[in-house]
């Protein structure tokens, strides 16, 4: 089942923890080189691959020469050196698969403020397009909270959601989920499939991956990163890391744990725009505009008749069509007040009426949900 959810992926978030990137302060060349050949060989099948990597701290932390006590600032100053070094590491693994990475460091803030969200997320769409391998991290550097153990399965979660992921795979020291520590337990069973996470899975993780390395989250964050990608229609596999080919290794059928999610990430996405939204404004459109919306079209400028504020980008607004029915819902890309400049022309004419080149919709057709 592991191979076949992969096998039917569009999408798919890998995250990797330090303790697979790093070794006594310097990169694990020939790992990494193994992760590279895997993700080069997905993506020659038409997938697209978002790597979500922690390890800028331990790449790091031995060049700040005092003793590393683990403070706040130290790891701060650690992912400072540790970045440059991490993202050359993986661009040397990617470039011999003719492949180039782009580094994006988010908080979990840019994964939860619908505006930098969208940012977000058209950030990693368009390096996605031009054939680029996105590397994520948090950003540890500037980091107002503790840097937390697991933040990076979580964020990695998120990042899933923002983009529609269909499968999460998280890299762990443990190939998947047991019914106890199975390093202390020999009754322990390995759970290989799932559908639902309860309270007892979470016991059951309490114990799973406490020993981990170099900063790698437990188990149990791995469970509450799975939760995250559930809801929204994104499928989890939690499997061993610290093996040659580890990607390959899910496609050969090796042991994993998975977490299959009921609905489609699309599906997803429409429950929670229709159930969560809270309309701040309202767009009149056209009788045109209202017609190609039904078709499943996104929101033109040219098809806007007039506008109901103020709101920002990144609110949440109503479409109303010209009889005043509200016909859908959806997260804008354009203030009310830019709306109004360009209402009811070509998207060409928005950048000389707005001094700025803007997104060619002003609600895309995935930030909208039709009622």
């Amino acid at each position: 089942m592991t191979a076949d959810t992969l096998a039917r992926a569009r999408r798919i978030v890998v995250k990797t923890g330090s303790a697979l990137i790093a070794e006594a302060g310097a990169p694990r060349v020939d790992w990494l080189a193994a992760l590279a050949a895997d993700i080069a060989a997905l993506r020659e099948r038409g997938k697209d691959i978002i790597l979500v990597s922690s390890g800028a701290v331990a790449l790091g932390r031995s060049a700040l020469g005092a003793p590393y006590q683990g403070r706040l600032e130290q790891k701060q100053a650690a992912a400072a050196i540790g970045q440059p070094r991490l993202m050359a590491a993986l661009a040397g693994a990617l470039a011999p698969h003719g492949l180039a990475c782009g580094q994006a460091l988010l908080t979990p803030g840019d994964t939860e403020s619908r505006r930098r969200w969208l940012n977000a997320r058209a950030t990693l769409e368009t390096l996605l397009e031009a054939g680029i391998v996105p590397i994520i991290n948090e950003n540890d550097t500037v980091a107002t909270e503790e840097i937390r153990y697991g933040d990076n399965d979580r964020l990695a979660a998120r990042v899933a959601q923002m983009m529609g992921a269909d499968v999460l795979i998280l890299l762990s020291d443990i190939d998947g989920l047991y019914t106890a520590d199975p390093r202390g337990n020999p009754d322990a069973r390995h759970i290989p499939f799932l559908e639902a996470l309860t309270p007892e899975h979470d016991a059951m993780a309490s114990g799973s991956n406490a020993a981990a390395g170099v900063g790698s989250g437990g188990m149990v964050t791995k469970l509450a990163a799975a939760r995250i990608a559930h809801a929204a229609g994104c499928s989890t596999l939690i499997t061993l890391g610290n093996r040659p080919h580890p990607l390959g290794a899910i496609e050969a059928g090796e042991r994993a744990t998975l977490i299959a999610a009921k609905i489609t990430p699309a599906k997803a996405r429409a429950a929670w725009l229709e159930g969560h939204l809270t309309p701040e404004g309202e767009i009149q459109v056209d009788e045109g505009a209202a017609k190609a919306l039904a078709g499943g079209a996104s929101l033109l400028a040219v098809g806007i008749k007039g506008v109901t504020g103020p709101f920002e980008r990144g609110a949440a607004v109503a479409i109303r069509d010209p009889a005043g029915r509200m016909i859908a819902k959806g997260v804008t890309a354009y203030s009310s007040a830019d709306i109004q400049r360009i209402a009811g022309r070509r998207t060409e004419d928005a950048e000389a009426l707005l001094g700025y080149r803007g997104r060619p919709a002003i609600i895309h057709r995935d930030d909208m949900v039709r009622l």
